[in-house]
């Protein structure tokens, strides 16, 4: 494996050959990143966590302690796993066969969650693949998703629903009759057939 100088793996960490980790990462205590996983620059895996094969991960994302990014997941730029989340990627998961056999990796077809730039899960929440959250949205703690997630959606649940809709800074928006204001920031944001468009500055 060949990585930047500035990359900090800790001795405890199992990191493959084949993974391929960019400049500015860490890899902390108990961690494993799986053969071919690709980790962008600044990203940060937490204690225990799990990064399976092939999975990607953009720049700038954190994956907290004990969460588990089970392949083909894909996660864009400045995504935020909180700790202990899972993405699964098995539909309808057996451990054997219908004749009782045991299942191998050719019985299967593994399916991935794809969570778009800016997106955070909070802890404890649940991705049942395939699905896909949109850009800067936020799954609230202890939920679990089953459906693709918009942009800009604030969700939560057992399963998740739409509870209303946040901003870059993953504040909650306001409506001000005209548009959703970002308390925070002041970004405004207009909702168009279900779906939420940044407006651009003026």
């Amino acid at each position: 494996m060949s990585t930047p100088a500035d990359v900090r793996i800790v001795d405890t960490a199992d990191v493959a050959e084949s993974a391929t980790i960019g400049a500015g990462s860490s890899v902390w205590h108990l961690a494993q990143v799986r053969d071919n996983a690709v980790l962008g620059q600044n990203c940060v895996i937490g204690r225990g966590a799990y990064i399976g094969t092939g999975v990607r991960l953009g720049d700038n994302c954190k994956v907290q302690n004990y969460a588990l990014v089970y392949e083909p997941a894909e996660l864009g730029h400045g995504v935020f796993i909180g700790p202990a989340v899972v993405l699964t990627n098995d539909t309808y998961p057996r451990a054997v066969n219908p004749d009782g056999s045991l299942k191998s990796a050719s019985d299967w077809q593994p399916v991935g969650v794809s969570i778009r730039e800016g997106a955070s899960i909070g802890a404890r929440a649940v991705c049942v693949a395939p699905v896909t959250i949109g850009r800067w949205a936020t799954v609230a703690a202890g939920s679990v998703v089953t459906r693709d997630v918009p942009d800009f959606a604030l969700v939560a649940g057992v399963p998740a629903k739409r509870l209303g809709w946040v901003g870059r800074a993953g504040v909650r928006l306001v409506d001000d009759g005209d548009a959703w204001v970002c308390p925070q920031t002041g970004n405004r944001y207009i909702e168009r057939d279900g779906a939420l468009i940044e407006e651009e500055p003026a």
